[in-house]
Order: C-alpha cells, then sequence, then structure tokens
C-alpha cells in the first residue's frame, strides 16, 4: 500500500501534512479506493449542528472494496480463518473468493425475503463466520446493519430492536462459550414479544431445540441452499448509513452511533495498515467480538479492506484452560495480536505457567484495545507474550470514532508503558481545561477533544441527532469532545487518564482513577482493582477501591495497609485509598468494561438505585459487593 508509513519522519511529514493540507491528505488515501462515482468536494463540515460529510456526492459500494477490488490478484488468499470454542472441533479457512460467494448467496437470500437498500437489520450472532457474512451482505445490498453482542439479555436486545426499528434478525440457535451451551434464539423469541420483526433467520450452530415460528423463522441453511453465488452490489452515497452500534449511554437509555459508508471505509483500513504495520501474508487476530466496535473495523473491515488474513476466534481466553489463546498463536502462526487489557490481567493471574508449553515466535505485533493498559500489564505482555522484542500498540479510540485515533504505529513510533504515544494523521487532538480554553505545550493535563473532523467519526446518534449534538458537541464550543481526561507529557506523548467521570476531586486535586488503579495494581498480591470517588465530609471526594486479589500468606487487614502505604509511596498520601473493599469480581459489561457507576452506587451506599444490571457478564458479583460493603 502506497500510504504506508514507514519511518518516524515519514509520520511526522504525512501528520503534518494531513493538519495543514486535511482535504488534500485524505483525497490523496481515498483515491486509492474503487469508487463509483468520484466525490464532487473532500469535505463539508460544521461542528455546530453537528453536519459533517466526507466524499461528498461520490458513489460506492464498500463490498466492492472488498472483494471486486482484489479478486483478480488475492482470491485464494485466505480472508478469515475461524478457530472453535473447543479446541478439538475442527476450524474454517474461507479464502476471499469463498467469503465472496457466500457473502453474494446470503445477500440474495435477503432480498428473497424483501429486505433492500435502507432496511435496517440486527445480527445477533455468535463468532462463527456466518456472523461476518452477515455484515457483508447487508452492506453488499445497502441494508444497515446493527450488530448486538450475542449475550445481552432480551430486554436490551428488544430496545435496540424497537430503536432501530429493524425489520429482521440474524441469530443462531445457540452460541458455545467456554464449558457453556448458550440458548440464543429463545433470547430472541423473548425479546420480539416486546416487537414486531418480519423475519428472523437462524443459523444452526449447537443443534439444540428451538421453536420455530411459521412464516417468520427461517434456518440459514435453507434460506440459502438455491440462491446463486453472484449478487450485484448496490451502489451507495458516500453518507449512506453502513451500520448502527449501540452504546451505553450515561442515561441509560442505549444510543445508537451512525456511521457511514465512505469515510468509514477509507479510515478503518487506512489505520489498520498503518498502525499494525501489516505485510503481505501476515495472520491478524483480533480477540474482541464482532458485537463491539473492534469486531466492526479491526476483524471484519479495516482487515478484508487491506486484504489480510484475519482470524476469528469463537472461544475464551480461559478455555479449556488458561493457555488457549497462545495454543492458537502457536497453532496458526499468528503475527499481529490484538486484545484488551482485561484479558492480559485476567491471563497475568494465572502466572507464566500457561504460556511455556507454547511457541510465540511468530509473533511481531501486539495490540491492546478497550482501556487505558495499567503500566504492570504491559510490562508483563511486553516480557512475557512479545519476548521483549514485539512493539505494542496501545490504541485509544471510541465507538463513535469509529477507528483508531491515538497510538504508536508499530515499529516506528517509540512506546511508552501507558501510553497511547500520538494521533494517526489527521487526528487534531487538542487537551482544554474545564472552561474549554485550550492548553498548548507539553506537560498539561486536561480533557481530551479533537477539533477537526476525520473521516470515520460519528455523524449522528440514530433517530436523535439532538442527543448527538448535546453528548459529543455541545460542552466545548467548536469540537467534538471525548469524555476522556488526558495527560500531554514532556515528550507530547498522551495518556488517557479514563472517563472525566471517573476523576476524583480530593481536596481540590485531581485524581484519574486509572493512576490510582495502577498503583494499586503495583501490589503483588493484587490481581485487578477499581477505583471510584465518594462523599467525604473532609476532602469533597475520599478514594474507594475494590480490590482482587490473592490473600494467601496475607491477612485482610495487613494486605489493606500494604495497599495504602503502596499508593501513597507511589503517587504521594493524597492519593491514599481511604477505604478499601477485597472483593471475589468485578462488575463488568461482556466487552470488559467495569461498570463504575454501579461501583459509585455502592460507595455511596445507594443500594436501592442500581439501574439495569442484566448487561453485566455476571449480575450476582453485584449482590456479593453489596453484601460485603454491608
Amino acid at each position: 500500500m502506497s500510504d504506508r508509513i514507514h519511518t518516524l519522519s515519514g509520520y511526522l511529514y504525512e501528520y503534518q501534512k494531513s493538519v495543514t493540507q486535511p482535504e488534500e491528505f485524505w483525497a490523496r488515501i481515498a483515491d486509492s479506493f474503487h469508487w463509483r462515482k468520484r466525490w464532487s468536494k473532500v469535505l463539508k463540515w460544521n461542528f455546530d449542528e453537528p453536519d459533517i460529510q466526507w466524499f461528498v456526492d461520490a458513489k460506492l459500494n464498500i463490498t466492492e472494496n472488498i472483494f471486486e477490488r482484489h479478486l483478480f490478484t488475492i482470491g485464494d488468499r485466505p480472508a478469515i480463518i475461524w478457530e472453535a470454542n473447543d479446541p478439538n472441533e475442527e476450524g474454517r479457512t474461507l479464502t476471499y473468493r469463498e467469503l465472496f460467494h457466500e457473502v453474494n448467496r446470503f445477500a440474495n437470500a435477503l432480498k428473497s425475503k424483501g429486505i433492500g437498500k435502507g432496511d435496517k437489520v440486527i445480527i445477533y450472532m455468535p463468532m462463527v463466520p456466518e456472523s461476518a457474512i452477515a455484515m457483508l451482505a447487508c452492506a453488499r445490498i445497502g441494508a444497515i446493519h446493527s450488530v448486538v453482542f450475542a449475550g445481552f439479555s432480551s430486554s436490551a436486545l428488544a430496545d435496540r430492536v424497537i430503536d432501530c426499528e429493524a425489520k429482521a434478525i440474524l441469530t443462531s440457535d445457540g452460541n458455545f462459550r467456554g464449558s457453556k451451551k448458550i440458548a440464543v434464539k429463545a433470547v430472541v423469541d423473548e425479546a420480539l414479544e416486546k416487537s414486531s420483526v418480519e423475519t428472523v433467520i437462524v443459523y444452526e450452530r449447537t443443534k439444540q431445540d428451538v421453536t420455530m415460528k411459521e412464516g417468520r423463522d427461517h434456518w440459514w441453511h435453507d434460506v440459502i441452499a438455491e440462491e446463486a453465488d453472484l449478487c450485484p452490489a448496490e451502489e451507495m452515497d458516500s453518507e449512506d448509513m453502513l451500520f448502527i452500534l449501540y452504546t451505553s449511554g450515561s442515561t441509560g437509555k442505549p444510543k445508537g452511533v451512525v456511521h457511514t459508508t465512505g469515510g468509514y471505509m477509507v479510515y478503518s483500513q487506512y489505520s489498520f495498515d498503518n498502525v499494525f504495520q501489516y505485510s503481505e501474508g501476515d495472520v491478524y487476530w483480533c480477540t474482541a467480538d464482532v458485537g463491539w466496535i473492534t469486531g466492526h473495523s479491526y476483524i471484519v473491515y479495516g482487515p478484508l479492506l487491506a486484504g489480510a488474513t484475519t482470524l476469528m476466534f469463537e472461544g475464551v481466553p480461559t478455555f479449556p484452560d488458561a493457555g488457549r489463546f497462545w495454543a492458537v498463536v502457536e497453532k496458526h502462526k499468528v503475527n499481529v495480536f490484538y486484545t484488551a487489557p482485561t484479558a492480559i490481567r485476567a491471563l497475568q493471574a494465572y502466572g507464566t505457567e500457561p504460556i511455556n508449553n507454547y511457541d510465540l515466535s511468530s509473533l511481531k505485533v501486539l495490540g491492546s484495545v478497550g482501556e487505558p493498559i495499567n503500566e504492570e500489564a504491559w510490562h508483563w505482555y511486553h516480557t512475557h507474550i512479545g519476548k521483549n522484542k514485539c512493539p505494542i500498540v496501545d490504541t485509544w479510540w471510541q465507538t463513535e470514532t469509529g477507528g483508531i485515533m491515538v497510538s504508536p504505529i508499530a515499529g516506528i513510533t517509540p512506546t511508552k508503558p501507558a501510553y497511547a504515544t500520538l494521533p494517526l494523521p489527521g487526528v487534531q487532538l487538542c487537551i482544554v481545561d474545564p472552561e474549554g480554553k485550550e492548553l498548548t505545550g507539553n506537560s498539561v493535563e486536561g480533557n481530551l477533544c479533537i477539533k477537526f473532523p476525520w473521516p470515520s467519526m460519528i455523524r449522528t446518534t440514530y433517530g436523535d441527532h439532538e442527543r448527538c449534538k448535546q453528548t459529543y458537541f455541545s460542552t466545548y464550543k467548536g469540537m467534538y469532545f471525548t469524555g476522556d481526561g488526558v495527560k500531554r507529557d514532556h515528550d507530547g506523548y498522551y495518556r488517557i487518564l479514563g472517563r472525566v467521570d471517573d476523576v476524583i476531586n480530593v481536596s481540590g486535586h485531581r485524581l484519574g482513577t486509572a493512576e490510582v488503579e495502577n498503583a494499586i495494581n503495583e501490589h503483588p498480591k493484587v490481581i485487578e482493582s477499581a477505583v471510584v470517588g465518594y462523599p467525604h465530609e473532609v476532602k469533597g471526594q475520599g478514594i474507594y477501591a475494590y480490590v482482587i486479589c490473592d490473600l494467601t500468606n496475607r491477612t485482610e487487614a495487613n494486605l489493606v495497609n500494604e495497599i495504602k502505604e503502596m499508593v501513597s509511596q507511589i503517587i504521594g498520601p493524597i492519593a491514599k485509598p481511604d477505604k478499601i473493599q477485597l472483593v471475589s469480581g468485578l462488575p463488568k459489561t461482556r466487552s470488559g468494561k467495569i461498570m463504575r457507576r454501579i461501583l459509585r452506587k455502592v460507595a455511596e451506599g445507594s443500594f436501592d438505585s442500581m439501574g439495569d444490571t442484566s448487561t453485566l457478564l455476571d449480575p450476582d458479583v453485584v449482590t456479593k459487593i453489596i453484601e460485603g460493603k454491608k
């Protein structure tokens, strides 16, 4: 790819060009894609409305840029390698040509059910190649997909079905997750009691008994049986909706983040190619689920647009044992490995024994995504998984940004533990104080904003543009507000400090929860921690820490004192937690995000206003934490 950055000076040159001449910069990148009609203007925008349009009036289909653009040269290259939940089950590999035919066949099946351009389709499926096929088939015919993680409850699914006015749901009979077999179709049936959907297509995965409603429910294998493996791609406008992806809002009601076709396509491939420095023939593995933006941009669209080989994994990191990730790396000779700090910390708790049995020498690049990675986990990952030779790309981005915004470029940007380092070309970051005044120069800390549009950014929140405006564009005039706090150090490197609402103001001192957690996690007996603020009669806010630890050879009281002392040493007495509660688990969403809202309520003693806990990985954790607090 001609737009690949190869050196640090090359990055600095590209970055300057992208900031001083953004339209020329992005037009050059976009020129390497296939457009049915070129744009009349690269960019139209204002952040007050907000109204953002990239590649105005251009016509294209994103799947033609995955398939037709590549088929003659890489038709026989593996596109998707699928690894099943059970290591004894045979995996599958689909070449670009095979994937093309599967996508076309399923696109025709959707059309036969009356689904076409502009219709909304919910995808509620396990991590099987068919979930990617479903996404691409929707894109092929111009239907708008909304993938919902197949672990959400029926009421969470129903909310999303109703909000986006879905015409169809694509699902499976069940799902394998570790040692469990999960009913998936039953959840869909329950969700549909609250809404009307015309078509449900069910992929047979677990062969468990399901109820099929006459006229509405169809088996996947039946609907594709008679379909042709060629389907003409629908012509789309650059600003036509590609997908809606729901993300939790502070109000509790999920908000549908809308991404459009042209800009998202350009940015997802550009960022994939550069951040990971993908080389032809590499096996790339992102361990996320397609239900999250990471799965959209860096399992499906980014890698496939780049002609890469992307690995999809159905299972979990600890089944059948804590060596599973490393077994998969060895088996498929994975070169690029992209996972979440939550997974790294969970595996860290098992020590190095599960790693020692596997050959990880194929690894060239490691990545981290989803939350700021703490220093201890960074070092463990670098030393034990990367054997001190693999650069770590610590990526910062959001569902709303569509693609990676701040990250090292693998092997090119000098890294620093727990720092996302520098913005990608085209990303104009800005740090502001609470009043919105820009803080220039280095060694500053404040709120992270972006002052110029980038191609893959959110266009609206589905059905509620005002919410988009209020959430992202109203806090600071003329800027997109990320909601995150950030520090720019003396080298100009960026360290994300976590959500601004995760900043604790102790006696007038601002402390990022991530900073306190990093210090707590330095204790050898600590596995994971989460810190929140709670009302303190002297300091305004006190620090309440929930800590998971190994109590071997330690009493609870001793351990709590040791942790307090350690934090005091690392950050200073101001950061010493006022209260430490030892817990067996933390309330997490299925993507691994800690629900601090719940922890804050417990710390305050407001046990009866927890809000919806159905989307948690393990709702029982909350009951245990409340009991412990009482």
